[in-house]
């Protein structure tokens, strides 16, 4: 299997690095900067140099749901982008809401960007859940309440819609890995968890790396 692992930081990823120097892993790897432009130039960049059979993404994020704890490691099974489009007379709308997109233009379906490889999605026994990508950080309650009620969002990171959109225009496997580092919200970091969040992301990333599917 030829891999593509691809993080925002390289903290995110470190412990994985560290073990594919040791065991000699056969897999590139990406650090493609913070944020949906970065991502989507270096990645788009790397599948043009090289074909691979299947692209990670791995990174740690917010989470909206409560009911998860933090430190957690979750499968993102779709993703939007929550910031493209117009607050107007205190409503927020999207590309879809503006008719500027139809809900099945590819590669969007019913409105999201989905993981449509069902043997990715089975390939760990994670919750599958879904994220919106965001350029700022979310602390606003009312823009909280928004992205789960408008997108049912359970993470919140700053890459994962252009993973999902570049590797469905490239055809091209994908699995985008998040480990809860936090609650969208809460912006005091005692009581954030990113050491615990990075070393069970770790963890999933180098299942995956282990796996021939």
């Amino acid at each position: 299997m030829n891999y593509l692992l691809v993080a925002a930081t390289p903290f995110e990823i470190a412990p994985t690095v560290e073990l594919i120097k040791q065991k000699k892993i056969k897999v590139d790897v990406l650090i493609a900067g913070i944020g949906m432009l970065a991502t989507a130039y270096h990645l788009t960049r790397k599948l043009a140099e090289k074909k691979y059979d299947f692209v990670i993404q791995a990174g740690i994020a917010g989470c909206f749901d409560k009911d998860f704890q933090l430190g957690d490691v979750v499968i993102v099974k779709d993703e939007i982008v929550g910031d493209l489009g117009v607050k107007e007379k205190k409503e927020y709308k999207d590309l879809f809401d503006m008719n500027f997109l139809k809900p099945n233009d590819f590669p969007y379906s019913s409105k999201v960007l989905k993981n449509k490889n069902k043997d990715a999605l089975k390939l760990l026994k994670l919750p599958r859940v879904s994220g919106v990508t965001v350029n700022q950080i979310t602390t606003a309650k009312p823009v909280i309440d928004l992205y789960v009620r408008k997108y049912n969002a359970v993470v919140e990171s700053m890459e994962g819609a252009a993973l999902h959109y570049i590797c469905s225009q490239e055809k091209t496997p994908f699995l985008q890995l998040r480990s809860i580092s936090n609650y969208v919200g809460e912006r005091n970091k005692s009581k954030w968890k990113i050491k615990e969040a990075i070393v069970n992301l770790n963890e999933e990333v180098v299942r995956v790396l282990s796996s021939e599917f």
